[in-house]
């Protein structure tokens, strides 16, 4: 590894000194002037130089310290135990599956993603109303035996159908993925196959700002949100996606990437951080990115 690129301090007075000048100037002149300086001390050193070695990337900490967070404004003894609930229908759902019929499905996306779902089920996601269109939500595929798990907590899946997981033939099923075809009053968008949740979000976003910009739809701050997966994201329509949504600079979009290191086919980045490459690859195409490491 090139030496130059190996992070040390070796005059920390002078570091200091460097970052209480950069506060000063936020403070003064705010973000942008202190950006501003940057670049150009940046440009500077590229002009000199010819190259420039600089990280795509922040540090490997939570994006939102704890001393920033909001109070949660939700009551987290009742969604511990829901949360709880949802988890064990879906992983038992899963089992009974390959018990009794050997279809099988998958248990760690789900589990790994759990708290993010309920978050958002529970304070993010907004549905339809008469004044409002409701939001849009792509649900990673392998996370569907979650999604059901809750269905049947709130009395929308009966037991009968539990049971009949990815078994549809000749019976009322439950798809093994988000299918609206096959299941049109619980889906509302497919997901899956070849990068299809990530690319079809981003146009759906944008088709969104297309209807606004026209005066053909009202503006009414909906939101689309993809769920994915950190294997997901190596396929070339996912990075298509990111592209075309940065491109657009389309703030109505929120990918909601979960890092648990599995992939069908083995360990995704085994020996490095995932997390980290993935953020250079989303702040190079203009995305504002958050980092949750530790809950």
């Amino acid at each position: 590894m090139n030496q130059a690129l190996i992070p040390f301090d070796t005059d920390p007075p002078e570091t200091r000194e460097w970052r209480e000048s950069l506060e000063a100037v936020m403070q003064a002149g705010g973000r942008p002037r202190a950006h501003y300086l940057i670049d150009q001390l940046s440009d500077l050193d590229a002009e000199q130089h010819g190259d420039l070695h600089t990280r795509a990337w922040t540090a490997y900490v939570n994006t939102i310290p704890p001393e920033r967070q909001p109070t949660y404004p939700g009551d987290l003894a009742i969604e511990r135990r829901l949360n709880a609930m949802i988890r064990w229908n879906a992983m038992v759902m899963v089992l009974r599956a390959g018990k009794h019929s050997n279809v099988g499905g998958h248990i760690a996306t789900y589990q790994s993603a759990a708290v993010l779902y309920d978050v958002g089920f529970d304070h993010f996601f907004r549905g339809r109303t008469d004044t409002f269109d409701g939001d849009m939500i792509y649900i990673q595929g392998h996370s569907a035996p979650g999604i059901y798990g809750r269905a049947y907590v709130e009395g929308r899946i009966d037991p009968a159908r539990m049971d009949n997981f990815r078994r549809e033939a000749g019976r009322e099923g439950l798809s093994s993925y988000p299918h609206p075809r096959l299941m049109p009053e619980f889906w509302q968008f497919p997901t899956v196959s070849m990068g299809l949740g990530p690319l079809t979000a981003a146009y759906q976003a944008r088709y969104m700002r297309y209807l606004e910009y026209r005066g053909l739809k009202q503006h009414q701050g909906r939101k689309v949100w993809a769920f994915l997966g950190d294997g997901e994201m190596d396929q070339p329509e996912s990075l298509a996606a990111i592209s075309l949504a940065g491109r657009e600079r389309l703030d109505n979009i929120v990918f909601v990437v979960n890092c648990n290191l599995q992939r069908l086919d083995g360990p995704v980045r085994g020996n490095a951080k995932v997390i980290q490459e993935l953020e250079g690859t989303f702040r190079a195409a203009g995305w504002n990115v958050i980092k949750l490491i530790w809950g």
